[in-house]
C-alpha cells in the first residue's frame, strides 16, 4: 500500500474511533479505548466480566476508564489536530551491541575511519575523518593532508582544534608551527603539550642553534649521525638565506651562499660542544677572513677581492641584526622544543600584523625548528632509540605568511609534497583561492594553486557562489553542492529584541574528496571545546569597570550619610541627578572619565 493510502486509512480510523468516543460521550458511558482491546459494559447488559464478583455475592466495582483520545487529536477546531509526526531519534551502534537489540543492522554511507566529525547533513549518520586516518588506514586518500576554505567566523579553526584533540588521543603529536590569533595554544596546553612564545620581548629562536636535530646526530653517532648533521647543515644555511631574503626582498646570489656555507662549517668545528653559535659569530667570521671562506670568494690573495664579495652579505646580516628581526634571532633560543611533548604550539600572535617581515621570518623560524624536531624524531627511531610517531601540522590563516614573503611559498610547497616521507600530515587554513592570486609573481601563484589540487582532502565551509564556480574547476563540485555552500555564506537574519543570531553557515562543511560526491556535515561542539577555542574573546563584554564604579558610587553615598554631609562630585559639579545626588549607574555621564560630569568618587 502506498503511504497516501496508509494515511487515508489512519484518518479513517481516528474518525471511526473519535465517532465511537462522542457517541458513548452523548449515553454517558464510558469512551471506548482500542488499547483495552474489548468493548466496555453497557447498562442493563451483562458480561463475563460483569459477571464475575469478589466471591460473596456481591458484583465487583467497574474499573476506571480514562477517555480516549486519537493519535493526532481531535478534529475541529481547538481539538489539537496535527498533521505531521517527527521522526523518532535515530541512534548508531556497532553490530557486535545492537545485534540482540535489531538483528537487521547495516552499514551507511558516512565513514567511519578517524576523529568523530560531526553528523550527516541529512542523514544524521556519524561522519568520522582525518588526514592521517584516512591516509594510512582507510586508504581513502593518497596524500595526508588537507586544505579548508571558507568565510571568518564559520568554525574552521574549531574543526581543526577538535582534529587536534582526536589524533593526540590516538599518539599523533599535534603541531601548530606559527599560531597567529591565537586559536590553538589553549588546547595544546590542555592536552599536555607545550605552547612556546614568540616575538619581541616575548622569546627567540636562534637560527643557527641544530636543536633536536643535533642532539640526535650526536646521541645516534657513527655514519648515520653524521648524514644527520650534514641535513642539519642545510637547514641551518637554508634558515639564514630565508632571513636574508626576506630583509632583501630578493633571493641570494649563488656565491654568497657558498660563502655563507663556508661559514657555517668553520664556525661548527671553532664553537666548543653544548653550545651553539649565534648571529654575530657569524659576522665575526665574515670581518675575520679565515683561508676557508676566503678560497670561496676567489680572493687570489686579494683583501680587496675578498671584501667586494662578502661586502653584500656582510650588510644584509646587519640588517638582521640592527633591524626589526634582531631582537627576535640574534640570542639564543628561549624555549626549545621537547621531542617527547604530546603536542606543541609555537604562538607568534605577540607580532603585530602590519609587521610583515617579523611575522615571515617567524614562520620560517617555526617550521625550520618544528619540522627539524621531527626528522630528528623519525632518525632516532631508524636507530631504534624511540618508537615511531605521527606528525600532524596546522598552519592556519594561510594567507598572511603567503603574502610575507616569496620564500614562504617554496616552503610551503615542498611541505605538501614530502610530507608523505616525513610521516607528517598537515592541514592549511585559508578564506578564499583568492589569496593565493594576490602574490606577486606568476610561479608564486601558480605554487599556491597548486596546494588545493595536491590536497588529500578539500573542506569547504560558507563561500560566494562565484568562489565555488572558480573552486569547482580544481576540486570538481556539481551544481547541488555550490548551491548548497553558497547558502551558508549568508548573514543571519535580523533579530529581534537584540537577540543573537548565529549565520546560518556556522558548523556546516563539506567534504570533497577527488570526484567522489561530497559529504555535508554539521559540528556541534561540546562545553569543553567552547572554553579551549573561542576566538572572539576580545569582543566578550567586560562589565568588571562599571562594576568597580557602582560600587564606588555606593560607598560615596554610604560615607556622606554616615557624616551627616551631602556627597561631592570629583569635578566639584553637580552629578546628573542633582546636587548631591549621585548618577544613575550605568550612566555615561554617571560614570564616566575620571573627572568628567557627575564622576563620584570614594
Amino acid at each position: 500500500m502506498s503511504r497516501r493510502g496508509e494515511e487515508r486509512r489512519a484518518e479513517r480510523a481516528d474518525r471511526l474511533a473519535e465517532e465511537r468516543a462522542l457517541a458513548a460521550l452523548t449515553a454517558g458511558e464510558a469512551p471506548y479505548d482500542p488499547s483495552w482491546k474489548r468493548v466496555p459494559e453497557r447498562p442493563g447488559k451483562t458480561g463475563r466480566k460483569a459477571e464475575s464478583g469478589t466471591g460473596d455475592g456481591r458484583k465487583a466495582a467497574p474499573r476506571a476508564r480514562r477517555p480516549y483520545v486519537p493519535p493526532r487529536g481531535w478534529y475541529g477546531v481547538g481539538g489539537g489536530r496535527v498533521g505531521y509526526l517527527d521522526p523518532p531519534t535515530m541512534w548508531r551502534a556497532t553490530t557486535v551491541q545492537a545485534c540482540g537489540m535489531w538483528p537487521f543492522t547495516a552499514g551507511s554511507g558516512s565513514p567511519m575511519t578517524g576523529v568523530p566529525l560531526g553528523q550527516h547533513l541529512y542523514t544524521g549518520a556519524t561522519v568520522c575523518g582525518d588526514p592521517l586516518n584516512w591516509f594510512t588506514r582507510a586508504r581513502y586518500i593518497s596524500n595526508p593532508s588537507l586544505f579548508m576554505l571558507g568565510m571568518p567566523g564559520l568554525g574552521k579553526s574549531t574543526l581543526v582544534n577538535r582534529m587536534l584533540i582526536g589524533l593526540a588521543a590516538t599518539g599523533v603529536v599535534p603541531l601548530v608551527l606559527g599560531d597567529l590569533k591565537p586559536d590553538y595554544a589553549d588546547t595544546v596546553r590542555a592536552l599536555g603539550g607545550q605552547v612556546i612564545s614568540i616575538g619581541r620581548g616575548r622569546g627567540g629562536i636562534n637560527v643557527l642553534d641544530p636543536g633536536a636535530m643535533g642532539a640526535a646526530a650526536d646521541q645516534i653517532g657513527g655514519e648515520a649521525g653524521e648524514v644527520l648533521k650534514a641535513e642539519t647543515h642545510g637547514r641551518v644555511l637554508n634558515m639564514v638565506a630565508a632571513l636574508v631574503t626576506i630583509v632583501r626582498g630578493r633571493p641570494m646570489d649563488d656565491h654568497e651562499q657558498s660563502v655563507l656555507s663556508a661559514v657555517l662549517h668553520h664556525l661548527r668545528e671553532r664553537t666548543p660542544s653544548g653550545r651553539a653559535p649565534l648571529l654575530p659569530d657569524l659576522l665575526r667570521v665574515l670581518t675575520e677572513g679565515p683561508d676557508r671562506v676566503r678560497a670561496v670568494t676567489l680572493d687570489r690573495g686579494s683583501d680587496t677581492r675578498y671584501r667586494d664579495a662578502v661586502d653584500p652579505l656582510h650588510r644584509s646580516l646587519l640588517g638582521i641584526l640592527d633591524g626589526p628581526l634582531g631582537d627576535t634571532f640574534a640570542s639564543p633560543t628561549s624555549t626549545r622544543i621537547d621531542p617527547h611533548a604530546p603536542a606543541v604550539c609555537i604562538d607568534i600572535s605577540g607580532i603585530g600584523e602590519a609587521d610583515t617581515q617579523l611575522t615571515a621570518a617567524a614562520m620560517l623560524a617555526a617550521w625550520s625548528d618544528g619540522l627539524g624536531t621531527v626528522a630528528a624524531s623519525h632518525a632516532l627511531a631508524d636507530a631504534g632509540l624511540m618508537p615511531r610517531r605521527w606528525f600532524f601540522t596546522v598552519l592556519d590563516e594561510l594567507w598572511r605568511p603567503l603574502r610575507a614573503a616569496s620564500g614562504i611559498v617554496d616552503r610551503i610547497d615542498a611541505l605538501t609534497r614530502l610530507n608523505r616521507s616525513l610521516g607528517l600530515g598537515d592541514a592549511k587554513i585559508t578564506h578564499t583561492l583568492k589569496d593565493a592570486e594576490a602574490l606577486g609573481t606568476d610561479s608564486d601563484r601558480a605554487k599556491a594553486r597548486g596546494f588545493v589540487e595536491r590536497a588529500g582532502m578539500v573542506v569547504c565551509a560558507g563561500l560566494p557562489k562565484t568562489e565555488m564556480e572558480e573552486l569547482g574547476k580544481v576540486v570538481g563540485l556539481s551544481r547541488r553542492e555550490i548551491d548548497l555552500v553558497s547558502s551558508w555564506s549568508s548573514p543571519p537574519g535580523w533579530g529581534v529584541a537584540g537577540e543573537h543570531e548565529e549565520p546560518p553557515g556556522r558548523g556546516r562543511f563539506l567534504i570533497k574528496v577527488g570526484g567522489r560526491p561530497g559529504i555535508p556535515i554539521k559540528v556541534a561542539i561540546t562545553d569543553a571545546e567552547r572554553r579551549l577555542h573561542d576566538t572572539n574573546t576580545r569582543w566578550t563584554p567586560n562589565e568588571e569597570p562599571v562594576e568597580q564604579a557602582v560600587r564606588r558610587v555606593t560607598e560615596r553615598v554610604r560615607r556622606a550619610a554616615e557624616a551627616g554631609t551631602p556627597p561631592v562630585p570629583a569635578d566639584g559639579r553637580p552629578g546628573p541627578g542633582g546636587p548631591g545626588v549621585p548618577g544613575v549607574p550605568g550612566d555615561p555621564a554617571g560614570l564616566g572619565g575620571a573627572g568628567g560630569p557627575g564622576r563620584w568618587t570614594a
